[in-house]
């Protein structure tokens, strides 16, 4: 879930892209079948059935609109001593106005064949907290096996709350236990964007960040967005009590937004990246917007104040030919990684810097001193092409995988459909000049998904080194089926 103020909302809303055409790529003249990748190897769904099918609970409004069997937001994990062994996790049956019924996982003990649990985040999942929906899933798997899952809980009718949730796996995703509520709030405080992140070197010890708006009292000259954390140091049983860790209090009407940790197994220095950006008095415009990074030397406990990593130059997403229609991807949402063996630290994003301001591109910059300096962005996405939601991964190599949607196979004058496929970048050692990339999924219709501020597949996608090279796990759209608009995939790719 996304929460922006009220008016910097429909200020954005209002914003139009200039028409752009995308170019074609001639290596881009290949279109799968469902389930199928150019290079041959295979995406296995992981998505099957709805265990929420027959939930009634949760309706908002007589305008309230639930987009039964789709699947989004997918999210993963893998198990660091056997790579097999794989969790994801995704959105179940979404709204039209915020999260969906439930969260849902699914893991393999094989890396093919993917078996349903539920998470115990909302009132729609057996066992399950006492919240109406629930939206943000997040995973990650300590060096003991222990599976982390993360989520948010959220009201409409009852209550106006928002919750940050955790449950733990001891048995790789199969039964879920110790669900805990980190941090919840009524209105005026709104939760929002977790996620979760096990410390790869120490057992037992995972971090749950998230940012925390209060628009108290109500109205404009009146936000403030501060970064949070929790964490447990006893494999999830309990969770520290939530506590601030980057400040926003000093400018006015800013907040942060998608914090992500990664942790430097050679050193244990953990990195927090996250978006910051301030509105005008009268919260219609965005005035300043930067990603930053702190950075903490001793699990947690304190941080740095916060380093400039790159400026958020992202544009309303939007269909290139129709920017009427509003798409919903990973704009504001940092994918960071590191390299395990040199520690050179790397973020992907959406941002303009190469369209000229006309639409968002994937970006990626990095980091070979800590993060105390940054170099310029570099374009990884094909010039000319709408690119969005970027994921990265570092494989054992020092391979760089980036995964991306884009827009190459619209046709000019197309507004009725916006065909989309899912690429892989890789760059070895990270060298721009040996990049390669390939097309992962089959060509599919981004407007088939189901409609939340945007045609929506999902805030991000995930993406993981496992070994082998890296599996990523994305979402797609089918054509005609209103019961079954999306499907959650995933595969293992190579990177060299």
């Amino acid at each position: 879930m996304r929460a922006f103020p009220p008016l910097a909302a429909a200020a954005a809303a209002a914003l139009l892209l200039a028409t752009v055409t995308a170019a074609t790529p001639a290596t881009a003249d290949r279109n799968p079948g469902p389930g199928a990748a150019p290079d041959g190897a295979p995406l296995v769904r992981v998505s099957h059935g709805d265990p929420y099918a027959d939930c009634t609970i949760g309706a908002r409004s007589p305008d309230s609109v639930v987009y039964p069997g789709t699947e989004v937001e997918p999210y993963l994990s893998i198990d660091p001593n056997h790579p097999e062994r794989v969790v994801t996790v995704y959105q179940q049956d979404r709204w039209n106005d915020g999260g969906a019924r439930g969260l849902v996982a699914s893991w393999t003990t094989d890396g093919r064949t993917f078996h349903r649990s539920t998470l115990p985040f909302s009132l729609c999942a057996p066992g399950g907290a006492d919240y109406e929906r629930a939206t943000d899933p997040w995973v990650s798997t300590g060096p003991d096996g222990t599976v982390y899952a993360s989520g948010e809980g959220v009201d409409f009718t009852r209550s106006t709350r928002s919750a940050l949730l955790a449950a733990t796996s001891r048995d790789g995703g199969r039964t879920w236990h110790h669900l805990t509520t980190t941090h919840v709030d009524e209105q005026p405080f709104f939760n929002d964007k977790p996620s979760l992140t096990a410390d790869p070197i120490r057992k037992g010890t995972a971090y749950q960040v998230w940012n925390r708006l209060d628009n108290d009292p109500p109205g404009p000259s009146s936000l403030d967005g501060p970064g949070y954390i929790s964490l447990t140091r006893d494999g999830g049983r309990t969770w520290s009590k939530a506590r601030p860790f980057v400040d926003t209090a000093a400018v006015p009407n800013t907040q942060t937004i998608g914090h992500v940790i990664v942790v430097d197994p050679r050193t244990g220095t953990l990195y927090d990246f996250f978006d910051r950006i301030t509105y005008s008095d009268d919260l219609s415009t965005v005035t300043e917007a930067h990603y930053a990074m702190v950075t903490s030397t001793d699990a947690g406990r304190t941080w740095s104040a916060p380093t400039t990593v790159a400026r958020d130059t992202s544009v309303p997403e939007v269909h290139p030919n129709d920017p009427a229609k509003a798409l919903r991807a990973a704009s504001t949402l940092p994918s960071p990684a590191v390299d395990p063996k040199t520690g050179t630290l790397y973020m992907a994003y959406e941002g303009s810097d190469f369209s000229g301001g006309d639409f968002d591109s994937v970006q990626l910059v990095r980091s070979t001193d800590g993060g105390r300096t940054w170099g310029s962005p570099e374009l990884i996405s094909p010039p000319g092409v709408p690119a969005f939601s970027p994921s990265i991964a570092v494989d054992e190599r020092g391979t760089v995988a980036l995964t991306y949607y884009d827009l190459r196979f619209l046709e000019p004058g197309d507004t009725t459909t916006l065909p989309t496929a899912y690429q892989l970048a890789t760059l070895p050692h990270g060298d721009p000049e040996r990049q390669s990339e390939r097309q992962v999924s089959r060509v599919f219709d981004w407007l088939q998904a189901p409609f939340a501020g945007g045609y929506f597949l999902g805030d991000y996608q995930g993406l993981a080194a496992d070994g082998k090279g890296v599996r990523a796990v994305l979402t797609e759209t089918h054509s005609d089926t209103p019961r079954n608009r999306t499907d959650v995939y995933t595969a293992t790719l190579r990177t060299h």
